[in-house]
């Protein structure tokens, strides 16, 4: 299952929180977050183009696709292992927000030609494990931001990209997020609300008797 969302929409606390009620519900929880920055060199390269590193790579929308997709090409093995070694694999960000940030940038919606090339390389050529379920937290981008800007402030080692620091961006996003969800890209999509909380109980049930 995947965790799609806007930087700053709350991923990786949902994803402690649900791993929290699934445990206790006695389902075996294993999880893994792209880009794998520090594991993986591909992801690696990633942050430092967003961060100006590589000259203009990072102003090349299909060269930073694909070495996002590169990033889970290389987890795909491990992917599978843990998919067979636990109930729930929970993935923090997936396919799904190569095609959401790349249509993003171009200026293109969900029916458009670069959310065609990335299912077809990252699933048809690559071969990417399809997921079962994506969970799209949905939040503002006005909200995201906010929260983006106060885990920077607060981490050190969470300074914000330059794709977080694009409001533009990010609002084209969550409008591409929403139309992937309604068209069921790639797998069913689950709409909850960033803003006002998640019933982790509820949604655990829901994920298990799914």
């Amino acid at each position: 299952m995947v965790i799609e969302g806007l930087d700053g929409a709350g991923k990786r606390t949902l994803a402690d929180g649900l791993t929290a009620e699934l445990n206790a519900k006695g389902a075996s929880v294993a999880s893994l977050a792209f880009p794998r920055y520090g594991k993986s060199l591909h992801a690696d390269l990633v942050k430092e183009a967003l961060h100006r590193g590589h000259g203009d790579l990072a102003d090349s929308v299909y060269g930073m696709a694909v070495l996002y997709a590169l990033d889970r090409s290389g987890a795909a093995d491990e992917i599978r292992a843990l998919r067979d070694a636990h109930d729930v694999v929970l993935l923090d960000r997936y396919v799904a927000s190569n095609a959401a940030y790349a249509a993003a940038r171009l200026r293109q919606d969900a029916a458009g030609e670069v959310v065609k090339w990335v299912w077809e390389l990252e699933v048809g050529r690559f071969g990417l494990p399809r997921p079962d379920a994506h969970l799209l937290l949905r939040v503002a981008p006005a909200v995201a931001a906010e929260r983006a800007e106060r885990r920077a402030a607060a981490e050190a080692d969470r300074e914000r990209d330059a794709f977080e620091t694009d409001d533009g961006l990010q609002r084209r996003c969550a409008a591409v997020y929403d139309e992937l969800a309604a068209s069921g890209w790639l797998a069913p999509w689950h709409v909850l609300d960033g803003v006002a909380g998640v019933d982790l109980e509820a949604l655990a049930k829901s994920l298990l008797t799914a």
